[in-house]
């Protein structure tokens, strides 16, 4: 038992180490106690983060176009959407412990959404530059 908290921490490290990309998150990761509670909200609170980045990306996306190409991005974002709700569930289901749906999950979703967004800024700087 006393090699499985080395152990446990070791992994959670590891695991928590490359979403260290968003430095709000790392901050609060640094400044938390260490529970799993506290890495919880760590995670949430960078996926809130990025859905809010999200969503200022998609309006003003959506903003800029019209006729076919706005139905086209509406339903490309309703897809993704389905896609985004269905990601990374594997480290949330348990099977990964308490540190896969605490650590892996923001952070594999974090990073879903914020490559979505990536994608979004790309598209309206193609759009601006077209008009």
């Amino acid at each position: 038992m006393k090699l499985l908290v080395p152990l446990a921490l070791l992994t959670a490290a590891s695991v928590a180490s490359p979403a260290f990309a968003d430095d709000v998150y790392d901050k609060c990761m640094k400044a938390s106690d260490g529970t799993n509670a506290s890495w919880g909200q760590c995670g949430g609170a960078w996926m809130d983060r990025a859905d809010k980045a999200l969503n200022t990306a998609w309006k003003e996306l959506h903003g800029a176009v019209d006729g076919d190409t706005a139905t086209a991005l509406l339903d490309e974002q309703r897809a993704w959407n389905d896609f985004k709700e269905k990601s990374c569930q594997f480290y949330a289901n348990g099977e990964y412990g308490r540190e896969g749906q605490v650590l892996s999950y923001p952070t594999c979703r974090a990073e879903v959404i914020e490559a979505r967004t990536a994608d979004l800024k790309a598209y309206l700087t193609d759009v601006k530059g077209d008009n």
